[in-house]
Order: structure tokens, then sequence, then C-alpha cells
């Protein structure tokens, strides 16, 4: 009986050598004259052990990783296609991986499983059943359902999406847009990537449901210009889900309109301000815009514009399928459904972790993480991207949860976790910051545009022991001005970081 044969087909685990692996599964196949159904699947979110290769056996999938091109005539050998698990590699049944056994996948739960271009494996795990579901309701009523299950945007600024959504279905206009915003840059990010890579129509799907909602025909998704693999992905699945009826001019034969493209980013950090990107897309410079008007009242070529997180749009096919009380039975408080944790900088087992709101994040660095990769203790940890504060072990017991972070002026941001072992210099850290900002600034405000490159000037003059009582005052001033003055995030959270190690790390700033 032929073997089905699962090598993921992700940016990490092609980066890890998954495509000469799964050559090489092949060639020893047929050397030895066995007949295998290779499938290239997405990943599942476990970095540390791509690529990760799976064969279907009558007890399940079973799992073997990380596998080199040098190990595969030897676990042929040792019975890979029966499922042995007593080789070294082998992890036993893949969903019984401690790692992936405790996450609670929502939004990630076909990732790894499917192939990502097939429409049939889609549909086969409850695809596009949450379009369909929106097919038959009004729109105000599909907004509701996004309200009532209280999902909040997962870019970073945490703002209600059904209430996004509701200003722009209230909006009077002849055309609506939605776009997506996927220029992924925060540093240790990568779960918009594995979305897009590994479960495209899931996103299809949730910029159809927003169209639907609120009177949109037109969907733009906004791919950062370094995931080339990504957008070779997505402009297969759209073509692919345009001729099976689920975009275009007829969806499913009910007489609404939905089309959809990618549009590539501009390269430039800023553009993923969702008014510099707004910008970017009608072909300008990115700059910030002044607010008010909302996008949500005047956005892309000045209509009403739903602008939306991969992460934010990708749950909403569950939310229609399920109900919007089933994702909000998850997390706690005003943080409902689940977070898409990305653990990585000096991690021992990096990846994917989907867990409900309230998760601390001691229990995700060392239950999930194990550590650091370097088996040194470890020192700190930001979470949230460059623009959010360093954390010291005192706060790691905290849950993760956005008014919870808020408080300790902190932030959840996009998710991603970035661990530092006792090496870290916080001082170094505390620069880079300022200097980030510096590089990245679209550079239409003072505050953040001079701010940080006095910043920078000013953290070199206290690494020099030059004045450094009267400089550790002015650069408290200065992140002072920064965060009241600037007019976006870019410059009005850069200090976050910056005061974050003058006041948890501040011996780092007095060698």
């Amino acid at each position: 009986m032929m073997v089905r044969v699962f090598v993921p087909r992700d940016t990490t685990a092609l980066a890890m050598g998954a495509d000469e692996v799964a050559d090489r599964l092949v060639a020893e196949a047929d050397a030895r004259g066995i007949e295998i159904a290779l499938t290239r699947n997405g990943s599942r979110g476990l970095a540390w052990l791509e690529p990760l290769v799976e064969i279907e056996t009558d007890a399940g999938r079973m799992a073997y990783g990380p596998v080199s091109v040098g190990d595969v005539a030897g676990l042929l050998d040792a019975g890979l296609l029966e499922g042995n698990t007593e080789h070294p590699l082998a992890h036993g049944p893949t969903e019984a991986i401690p790692y992936l056994a405790r996450q609670q996948r929502l939004t990630f739960s076909r990732i790894g499983v499917t192939d990502p271009l097939s429409i049939a494996d889609y549909l086969a795990l409850d695809g596009f059943r949450g379009l369909e579901t929106a097919l038959t309701l009004e729109p105000q009523a599909i907004v509701d359902e996004v309200k009532t299950s209280g999902l909040r945007g997962r870019g970073g600024a945490a703002f209600p999406t059904g209430i996004k959504w509701q200003t722009v279905h209230d909006a009077p206009s002849d055309q609506k847009y939605i776009v997506c915003n996927a220029d992924e840059g925060d540093s240790g990010t990568f779960a918009d990537r594995l979305a897009m890579e590994c479960d495209p129509y899931m996103l299809i799907e949730g910029m159809a449901i927003a169209g639907l909602a609120v009177g949109a025909t037109q969907g733009y998704i906004y791919l950062r210009s370094e995931y080339p693999l990504a957008h070779r992905i997505l402009d297969e699945a759209i073509e692919r889900a345009e001729q099976a009826g689920y975009l275009g001019a007829d969806i499913r034969g009910s007489g609404r309109r939905f089309d959809l493209e990618v549009r590539l980013g501009a390269g430039a950090y800023i553009c993923g301000e969702e008014t510099s990107l707004l910008e970017s897309l009608e072909g300008k410079r990115g700059m910030v815009r002044y607010k008010p008007p909302l996008p949500a009242i005047e956005g892309l070529f000045g209509r009403p514009t739903v602008v939306n997180n991969v992460l934010s749009l990708a749950a909403v096919p569950y939310i229609l399928d399920r109900g919007g009380e089933a994702y909000a039975d998850y997390g706690m408080g005003r943080s409902r459904g689940t977070l898409a944790l990305q653990l990585a900088g000096n991690v021992k087992r990096g990846g994917l972790v989907e867990l409900a709101f309230g998760t601390s994040l001691r229990e995700l660095m060392e239950d999930f993480g194990g550590g650091t990769f370097t088996e040194r203790p470890l020192r700190a940890v930001q979470v949230g991207g460059p623009l959010c504060a360093y954390l010291p072990e005192s706060q790691w017991d905290l849950p993760l949860d956005y008014e919870t972070f808020a408080g300790v002026g902190a932030g959840v941001g996009h998710g991603g976790v970035v661990m530092f072992d006792d090496s870290v210099d916080m001082a170094e850290q505390a620069r880079f910051s300022m200097e980030f900002c510096a590089v990245e600034s679209c550079g239409k405000c003072t505050p953040c545009r001079i701010g940080s490159t006095r910043g920078v000037e000013v953290i070199d003059r206290i690494l020099a022991n030059q004045d450094r009582d009267a400089n550790l005052e002015l650069l408290d001033e200065l992140c002072e001005t920064m965060e009241d003055g600037s007019l976006c995030a870019m410059g009005g959270m850069t200090p976050f970081p910056v005061k974050s190690v003058m006041t948890h790390f501040p011996d780092d700033l007095q060698r």
C-alpha cells in the first residue's frame, strides 16, 4: 500500500533544507522500489523541529524531526514508513507532541495538516463554512457576531474589530475597501507568514466575510516584500478560490461580489502603520496621515476602509462558523479568544504557540520555550516588537492580557516574544531602540524624526560617562516629549523600551 509522507514547504522549513529532504526521500524510496505519496504541507509551527517529516499510519500521523538529508536513509532503514517510534528523531503521534498538544489552536488549527493550496483539504477541515454562514446573514448580523466575539486587532493597537467594521458598515459610500495589513515587520514575529504560507484560504475567507459585512467589493493584501513564498502561494490560492466561486462577481451563486489581490509592500517598517500603508497602497511614499479622518471614514482613495491585520481577519472564519460566543469563551477580561505567540531570540524551542489570553510569560518561555538556547539564565524578554518594553523577571508572571500589560507600561502587540540571556547589554538594547526609530521614521513629525536622532546621541554620551546624571535626566525628558508629541506609534512608543531599561535595568546605564 502506498504510504503518504508529509514534508513542509514554508519558509522556515525550506531554510532548514526541507526541499532537499523531500528530494532524498523520493530518491531513496524509488531506489528501494517503494511507492510513497509525497505531500508538501504547511508547517506545524514547531520551528525547533524543522524539517518535521510526518508519516500517515493507521494510528494517525507520526512525526520525525529535525530531519536532515543525511538522516533519510537511516530513518527508512529503521522503519520510517511503518511509523516506527524507536528512532532518536521520532516523536510519536504528531498531535501528542507536548508543545503542540498543550495549545488551544483556533486560528491555526489547520496549519501543517493540509496542502496549503488544496481547496479540498480546506473544505474537509471546515473551510469556507464561515463564509457560507455569512452569505445567509444580513451585513449587520455579521458585524454583530464579530462584536460578540470580543475580537480585537492583533496587529498591536488592539482596537475592537467589530467597532471598526461597524463604522465602515455605517459610512455611506458607493465603494468601500478591505485592506489586510500583511507587512509583518516586528522583531521575532512570523505568525502572519505562517498563516499565509500554510493556510491561505483562511485569510481569503476572512476578507470575503469582512467584505460582506461592510459592503466592500474590493480587497487588497498589503504583503511584506520579503515574503516571496507567501506571495506565490497567495496569488495561486486567490486564483483557485475565484475558479471555485469563493471570490469574484458571484460568490457561491449569491449575486454578491468580492475581488481580492496582493500588493507588495515598500520595504519600510513605517508602512505597517495603517495610514502610511494606505499612502503606499495608493502609490505614494509611505508617510503617516493625520487623524482624523479615520481610515474607516476616509481610507484608501478617500473611501471607507477596513484595515485589519492578518491574524484579525484569519480569526473571522472560526467566529462565523462556531459563533461569536464560542470564540469569546477563551481568554480573560477584555482580551477574548486566543493569541498567536511567537517564541524567538535566545530560545531553545522557538515556534508558534497559540493560547488563550491569560497565560503567563514564565509558562510560555519555560514550559514551551524550554529556556534559553545557550542554557544561560534568562534575563530579559521583549514582548510585542521593537516599540515595546523589555520585561524583567519580576514581570514574567503577569498574565498575557492587553490591560494587564498596559498597566505596567508594556504591550502585547503582535505577540512576538524575544528572549535574552544574562549576557545581554540592556544599555545597548536601549540604544538600538532609539536607532531603530531614527532609521525607520517616516520623518513627518519633529518629535520622532529629531527626537530619535538626539536620543541615540544622548545614550552614547551616557555610555561614555559624559555628565551621566544630567544626560539621564535629559533622556527621560526626551522620551516624554516623543511619547506625547509624536504623530503615530513609531515615535510615541519608541520611549517604552528605553524607559523600561532605565527603570528595570539601571545598572547597565551606570557602567
